[in-house]
């Protein structure tokens, strides 16, 4: 990797080289061939897509639709299991839903894990507190990981969903999830997975997983806001009815009667986010052009050492010293993470501080908060030793104290 032209591609990082960018697990900088896509829609063409009948309308059409194909071939899916929704918690409550609250009746069991985000975690909380069915942890182990052998401790035969996470954002964890999956079908269970830190940074196909649905968010991959992916298996689409009505996703209105158009478009309402859509291609292109490979090899490389570094300062907690992605969970003992975060800030290190939003995990490691550094394709060692100087540096200011 070609971190100094990586680097260069980013226009947060080449206007401010004195920046160090730790936070990308909960949004990643835009590479400037994104920031172009985005504005040539605006400057070019700035009108809707499917509904008008002059050229401006069939140019932007083209490239919305074919934004959608480039992002299916990205996780190796049909381009019509492919819906767009606003972000990755849209597309996890959209299978809760629609899915979950026409196909998960009374004495049902959901199964879920501590390492959920809340996005993955609440809509089922409330689809099962709704329909009177019956959620359900795996149990973690001493280190905080989902098992395939816990797994199999609270499968049934009423298991009717698995809501789960592919990499945890607190503790960074991959979660051996194709057992999971061909477990959880061994009982007629479908599996939806939060793939919000893992799609950004590790080859996902979703074919190979068998997965029946996947989420994740263009803001984490390097692309826009406002535009997530929910990928689902066409036959599970097909069959489920949609959550929002309106213009677009209707076939024939009638005074007492309506139909809508097939999956996808029977769940995207109204004007889609178009240059966010075209802006995500463009990040999915970028993205493979230097290798997803890579890229996950890079971050870790850079954890590693920052791990290293970090267990030689006395006075600081790590919670997942063994994790296999590029997120770092600590804390400086007897200091609020807000607080060190603030520190970190005036050294121009940006990390991220507090539950993450995901306080279940959070209060299951006995805390309040932990302070999260997250590592990116345009990290680079220097960041590892500014981090690590912010870490003593806070570290030895509320030791004053």
């Amino acid at each position: 990797m070609d971190l100094n032209k990586i680097r260069n591609d980013f226009p947060v990082l080449k206007n401010d080289n004195e920046l160090a960018y730790l936070d990308s697990a909960a949004m990643a900088l835009k590479p400037r061939c994104v920031i172009d896509a985005v504005n040539d829609y605006y400057e070019k063409l700035g009108c809707n897509v499917h509904r008008g009948v002059y050229q401006l309308s069939y140019e932007a059409t083209d490239l919305y639709e074919a934004a959608r194909e480039t992002i299916a071939k990205f996780i190796n899916a049909k381009v019509d299991e492919i819906v767009y929704t606003r972000g990755a918690s849209a597309s996890l409550n959209l299978v809760a839903q629609s899915y979950g609250m026409n196909f998960v009746n009374e004495g049902d069991e959901v199964i879920t894990t501590e390492l959920e985000h809340h996005s993955s975690h609440m809509p089922w909380l409330n689809v099962c507190n709704k329909k009177k069915a019956t959620l359900k942890f795996i149990p973690l182990d001493e280190d905080r990981r989902i098992t395939v052998e816990n797994f199999k401790k609270v499968l049934t035969n009423k298991t009717k969903v698995v809501a789960i996470t592919y990499v945890s954002n607190v503790m960074g964890y991959i979660t051996p999830i194709k057992e999971i999956i061909e477990l959880a079908h061994s009982v007629g269970a479908i599996v939806t997975l939060d793939g919000a830190q893992a799609v950004p940074h590790m080859k996902v196909d979703v074919k190979d997983l068998d997965c029946d649905f996947l989420s994740f968010s263009g803001h984490k991959l390097c692309g826009p806001t406002g535009v997530g992916i929910l990928y689902g298996k066409k036959a599970l689409l097909e069959k489920m009815p949609p959550i929002e009505f309106g213009g677009d996703m209707a076939d024939t209105v009638y005074m007492d009667s309506m139909t809508y158009k097939a999956a996808p478009f029977k769940f995207e309402t109204g004007t889609p986010m178009i240059a966010s859509a075209i802006g995500l291609a463009k990040a999915c292109e970028y993205l493979e052009s230097i290798g997803l490979d890579e890229i996950k090899a890079h971050e870790n490389r850079l954890k590693n050492l920052a791990v290293k570094e970090l267990k030689k300062i006395d006075g600081i907690t790590i919670y997942n010293e063994s994790c296999e992605t590029g997120i770092i969970a600590f804390n400086i003992d007897g200091v609020h993470p807000h607080d060190a975060a603030s520190v970190f800030d005036n050294q121009k290190v940006c990390i991220r501080a507090g539950h993450h939003c995901a306080q279940l995990i959070t209060r299951n490691l006995g805390t309040i908060g932990t302070i999260r550094a997250s590592f990116y394709l345009y990290n680079t060692e220097d960041d590892v030793n500014r981090f690590v100087k912010a870490v003593k540096e806070a570290r030895d200011f509320f030791l004053q104290f």
